[in-house]
């Protein structure tokens, strides 16, 4: 697998979403959101997506140039139409919006209607977490789960995710679908036409299944039965019944639909640490509970008990220094799309090989 500086990513996929529309500054957020998932192992949510993202906009299936409007506001909350824009620029502006709100009250939330599939929840999370802040956010997305007991795709695999500020080097990032697995990675191995373990999918008749083209036809299952299936439900409330966005089956599928808009929605719920006690203080008592944590008793045959973050802010500091690594189907996309955009691919100028 070949691999390629973070700048040159960026670089790449700035000028592709100029190409299709976006303003230099919106293509930058863009670019940054993406490459920001690659560079901390989460390919699913990286340049991998960028194909789609562009196709959509080429079809009119998401507004380049969309401007995030205000519906609602009051001291500490925003109601906001992302108006079928680039769900990650939308999001980028929606936290921006919140940061200060919430140095204010302590305490700052948002809905978010008329978005897209926007990433990694993560990402919004750890930039929350630079601000000494901690952010609680889920999104609903395509139907793709199916309720425990039943089989018709009813809601989207519905993540949850927050981040949490550390003295350690990276911050606590919990991000984590309700369902038994991320749905992206399903997408990752009926594109390299490799099965999936039982337990991930239920095939279009409602039987378990080890093909990933089944299991995109089917519904993923929830993680842990019937808890999977509340909590999916909940993020379902929060994201698109509170924020007056598309609910379930009435998402469009990002990849299926290419004859209308998802009208996904978001909610953010932004807390400022310095509202609760001073920052410090936190931090010392979170890295306290890590190195508890860190320091009990390992089962046979672990080496380290990991906190979650830990893992992908290593994977990161792997890939800053060797390169980030990008797969042959995603290399032809953006090949593809260069040529399809007229602009120039320039990755094969600092590329670095295994």
């Amino acid at each position: 697998m070949n691999r390629y500086s973070k700048e040159q990513l960026e670089a790449l996929t700035k000028s592709l979403s100029q190409a299709a529309g976006m303003s230099a500054d919106d293509a930058h957020l863009f670019a940054e959101a993406l490459v920001d998932a690659d560079i901390h192992g989460v390919s699913t949510h990286g340049l991998s997506r960028l194909a789609i993202y562009l196709r959509r906009m080429e079809l009119g299936l998401i507004d380049p140039k969309a401007t995030l409007h205000v519906e609602r506001q009051r001291a500490a909350t925003l109601a906001l139409d992302a108006a079928n824009g680039v769900g990650h620029v939308q999001a980028v502006k929606a936290l921006d919006m919140l940061i200060p709100m919430a140095k204010h009250n302590g305490i700052a939330s948002a809905t978010i209607r008329n978005s897209q599939h926007f990433g990694a929840l993560s990402y919004y999370c750890n930039r929350a977490a630079a601000h000494d802040c901690i952010l609680i956010a889920t999104t609903n997305c395509e139907p793709a789960m199916s309720p425990t007991g039943g089989s018709d795709a009813s809601f989207g695999t519905n993540p949850i995710a927050a981040s949490f500020p550390t003295g350690k080097g990276f911050p606590i990032k919990i991000d984590l679908s309700t369902s038994a697995i991320a749905r992206g990675n399903i997408i990752a191995a009926s594109k390299k036409n490799q099965p999936i373990p039982l337990g991930w999918a239920l095939d279009p008749g409602g039987e378990p299944t080890t093909d990933a083209q089944e299991a995109l036809l089917g519904t993923v299952l929830t993680m842990a039965g019937h808890k999977g299936y509340a909590l999916a439900l909940m993020v379902e409330v929060l994201s698109g019944v509170l924020s007056g966005s598309a609910i379930g089956s009435e998402i469009g599928s990002m990849y299926k639909n290419l004859d209308r808009k998802q009208d996904v929605g978001h909610f953010f719920c932004l807390l400022d640490i310095d509202a609760f006690m001073d920052r410090d203080e936190f931090i010392r008592r979170i890295d306290s509970t890590i190195d508890t944590l860190k320091a009990g008793r390992k089962l046979s045959g672990v080496d380290e008990i990991l906190v979650p973050g830990e893992r992908s802010a290593r994977k990161a500091a792997e890939n800053t220094r060797l390169g980030i690594p990008i797969g042959p189907e995603v290399l032809k996309e953006l090949e593809d799309w260069c040529s399809r955009l007229n602009v120039t691919f320039t990755l094969n100028q600092e590329q670095v090989t295994n």
